[in-house]
């Protein structure tokens, strides 16, 4: 059972890293009553869309006749007041009770934030709920390409949350639960993720893209170029000490399996952090394993892409130079096409210049 204090540190964690999130769990255990909890703590305004109310047209905008005579999608009345406030949470209800059609006219809701021709404000917080297929009235699985855009996350009633909530208030309740300190996400925190991920699917590569063939788990977690991206926003936000919040996040975007796989393949890694390496603060181990090598000058060329400086670009170099050319060569060519205008060509460029020029990025 995941305790609530987790399942808020991941919410919390993926509405900063703009990942959506699902919430999976049976009928009348408080899904919708903790999102509109959650809005009303944040102060955020909430917009709530039941799937299995809605017409695709709800989703993907109605057309009208313009007087030019082109059309437009116009958006619903939800879409626009979200708009108003200038973002909040978006919950979607009752997706697994929602039409295939209507569920295809979610995606671009989920992954672009449109509805319509209406773009939604960037600070939108896009959460859904479904109730699994065997307890849900008229439901459905979900199909692939709809549950490979989710954080899957498991809600489950909480009697201790619950009898506080009787008698002290639910956003009371709720608050109390909400103690965990998110990292700010920023480029030191999005590099030490980004580390990981790409040091992981290097070593496993069979991991990187494994859609089941089976339709119950396909409509759940499973590993994509798309769910890796989240688990890298959504980890730059959670704390690295706090290991349940981490799980919940690898399980829910990747499925459990590669999850276990991941977190273990980081906890024995050991990966240094890649600003520090940048900074001098640390030295670069050429003697490391191949896959340490690659996910940490991954993460020092991250850093200093984000910092956008000639010092920072150029002090990357120098922690390329220490290690093997065949194992730095994608970082390089990464670095190297984001030079800042100001930075001169250093002499560690030297040692990459074959695969360079082999790539078109260097011609003398």
């Amino acid at each position: 059972m995941m305790a609530t204090t987790t399942l808020l540190t991941v919410l919390r964690a993926a509405g900063r890293a703009d990942v959506p999130v699902l919430l999976w769990g049976p009928p009348g255990t408080g899904k919708s009553a903790l999102v509109t909890t959650l809005g009303r703590i944040d102060d955020l305004h909430t917009e709530t869309v039941i799937g299995s109310l809605r017409e695709p047209a709800d989703l993907a905008g109605l057309p009208v006749v313009q007087d030019d005579g082109s059309v437009a999608l116009a958006a619903p009345r939800w879409a626009r007041a979200l708009c108003e406030a200038g973002g909040g949470y978006l919950f979607l209800d009752e997706l697994s009770t929602a039409s295939p059609a209507v569920q295809a006219a979610m995606l671009r809701v989920a992954m672009d934030k449109v509805v319509g021709d209406l773009p939604l404000p960037a600070g939108t917080r896009i959460v859904a709920a479904a109730n699994p297929a065997d307890v849900a009235a008229g439901g459905w699985e979900l199909e692939p390409p709809t549950a490979n855009r989710f954080c899957h996350l498991t809600h489950q009633p909480d009697l201790e949350v619950f009898s506080d909530g009787l008698t002290g208030g639910f956003d009371r309740a709720t608050s109390r639960r909400d103690t965990t300190v998110l990292r700010n996400g920023d480029a030191a925190d999005r590099a030490r993720a980004t580390a990981q991920v790409v040091g992981f699917l290097r070593a496993r590569p069979h991991r990187f893209n494994d859609c089941p063939t089976d339709t119950a788990r396909a409509g759940g977690a499973w590993p994509s170029p798309r769910t890796w991206h989240h688990l890298q926003r959504l980890l730059a936000f959670v704390p690295e000490d706090d290991a349940e919040a981490r799980r919940a996040a690898a399980a829910g975007l990747v499925g459990e399996g590669p999850a276990l796989e991941f977190l273990t393949w980081v906890r024995h890694s050991d990966l240094p952090d890649p600003a520090l390496v940048l900074d001098g603060e640390l030295a670069l181990d050429p003697s490391a394993r191949d896959d340490q090598l690659f996910a940490l000058l991954s993460g020092v060329a991250a850093v200093a892409i984000d910092r956008a400086t000639a010092e920072a670009w150029l002090a990357a170099w120098e922690v390329l130079r220490a290690a093997p050319v065949d194992i730095a060569a994608v970082a390089a060519r990464t670095l190297f096409t984001a030079r800042p205008d100001d930075a001169a060509i250093p002499d560690a460029v030297l040692d990459f210049a074959p695969l360079l020029r082999k790539a078109g990025l260097l011609t003398s």
